[in-house]
């Protein structure tokens, strides 16, 4: 009884974890205003708000608080009542809309549409606050909500597969409020990258738990899921990561080059079916992502300072829109986040970005002995790569797998846990479970440990039982005792 008092509880994680998966079933929607947004931002505050409220040896990088700090300093000046005469020249005469309050106090908000600011606002909090949940949680504990992730992408590819196999187009309405085209997801382009995210955490499964059939398995699925879907970015990313992942992540794992051959074989094959899906289809026709482009960058050049305020880019896409370009189906997003970021956010934005780069990049540098958080890390590096042509952040599945991933990364716990592997490995303790080395590699070290202890203590019985004193026949002790230089006590003869 006092042993399992003593061992840390484990709701913490099973809450969390819960909440990943529920974003990954009804989290597929990209329209504003969904009640399932609503439902997953509820439960990610409020499980966040009871994992914080615990003590935790577990401490969060100041500079990961600073940053967070920033944005929501950023998203407070948005809605927050300014002077007319700050915003005066900032931006166009025809953004600038009449002050708030009329006589002695002219104030104007620096966003366009406040209430579009406020539910971005809560709905970065919600990512923010489950991010430091997770980061809260011990690193044994942040493993464990991986099963929590498969699972979320296991049932998004069943449902994938059920479509695909009754038809080309599937579209199911009533089940969610929004229409259900991929997967869970209203965008096949977001279930794609849901799919090439999960490809690192695959193979790391295959090569360093020992799961090498199951795993290649998962991975060849996801790859034909991937060809399914359709998505060009996505069936690209997808090669893309599966290469560099089994490369990158093959290096440490005892898998050899026959493993790396094979997948080589295999993803030679899937090139030629993601060739022939690309080459059917024009790349990017005139109302494109091209054209997208040129009218947001001609909207930050006219609000760069202080952006047009975060969700406004619907309503101010529209001002600077080609009158050629004006068709019945209407722009939503820039299908490119960073783009879109800088205009609604401005300057303060494209700091931030790079301060965010900086801090992954040089977390890539303290991981590299870790396959777990090296995983996150190209998981996290190729969604930010389709970031470029898309918006898949601005899904609350792919958001909360995005602060998950990010946890892993600047989880302090996995280095810590190296540490103290490599100092019981150094005294000779290795029954502890091995986490972050391969599995193969592991048993091996262990074995090697345990074949030295039996024979360091067959050693020391074998002298231990030479150096106990012979008794003769009435239980006296030899005659001529010397105690020598080893002090075991042994005898000496005359010579």
């Amino acid at each position: 009884m006092r042993e399992r008092s003593r061992r840390p509880t484990e709701w913490d994680k099973y809450l969390l974890g819960s909440v990943l998966f529920l974003s990954l079933l009804i989290g597929g929607g990209t329209a504003s205003g969904l009640y399932t947004e609503t439902l997953i931002e509820i439960a990610a505050i409020v499980s966040a708000a009871v994992v914080l409220s615990r003590a935790s040896e577990q401490a969060i990088p100041r500079t990961v608080l600073w940053l967070l700090a920033l944005v929501l300093a950023v998203f407070c000046f948005q809605i927050i009542p300014l002077p007319a005469t700050l915003l005066d020249g900032l931006r166009p005469d025809v953004l600038l809309a009449n002050p708030w309050l009329e006589g002695e106090t002219r104030l104007r908000f620096a966003s366009v549409g406040v209430g579009r600011t406020i539910e971005c606002l809560l709905y970065f909090i919600a990512a923010a606050a489950f991010f430091l949940g997770v980061m809260r949680l011990r690193a044994e504990q942040v493993y464990g909500l991986l099963p929590f992730f498969f699972m979320g992408v296991i049932c998004n590819g069943l449902a994938a597969a059920i479509q695909y196999s009754l038809s080309d187009v599937v579209a199911i309405e009533g089940l969610l409020p929004f229409t259900i085209n991929a997967g869970l997801f209203a965008n096949q382009n977001h279930f794609s990258a849901l799919l090439f995210v999960s490809i690192p955490f695959v193979v790391y499964y295959s090569l360093f738990r020992g799961h090498l059939l199951s795993g290649s398995l998962g991975l060849v699925t996801v790859l034909l899921l991937l060809l399914a879907a359709g998505s060009r970015a996505g069936i690209l990313i997808g090669l893309a990561i599966t290469m560099i992942s089994v490369v990158f992540l093959a290096a440490r794992s005892r898998v050899g080059g026959y493993g790396i051959l094979a997948a080589f074989i295999g993803l030679s094959a899937y090139t030629i079916g993601a060739w022939t899906k690309i080459d059917a289809k024009v790349v990017d026709p005139a109302f494109g992502r091209a054209e997208f482009a040129r009218t947001t960058i001609d909207g930050i050049e006219q609000n760069w300072a202080v952006g047009v305020g975060f969700g406004g880019f619907q309503k101010v896409y529209q001002i600077y829109e080609k009158g050629s370009m004006i068709f019945k189906s209407y722009v939503n997003h820039a299908h490119n986040d960073y783009l879109e970021l800088v205009l609604e956010g401005g300057v303060a934005v494209v700091l931030l970005m790079a301060a965010y780069m900086a801090m992954l990049l040089a977390s890539s540098v303290r991981i590299r002995g870790q396959p777990l958080q090296k995983a996150a890390f190209l998981s996290v590096s190729f969604l930010l790569v389709h970031s470029l042509v898309d918006y898949p952040l601005r899904t609350a599945a792919l958001a909360m797998t995005f602060a998950y991933l990010n946890a892993i990364i600047f989880h302090t716990g996995f280095a810590d846990r190296l540490g103290q592997k490599g100092e019981s490995a150094r005294i000779g303790h290795h029954e502890d479970d091995n986490l972050l080395v391969p599995v193969r590699v592991s048993a091996r070290r262990a074995g090697s440990v345990r074949a030295q202890e039996v024979s360091r203590r067959t050693s020391l019985d074998a002298v231990n039982s030479f150096a106990e004193p012979r008794l003769t026949s009435h239980c006296m002790e030899p005659k001529h005792r010397h105690s020598g230089p080893g002090g075991f006590g042994m005898s000496r003869r005359a010579s």
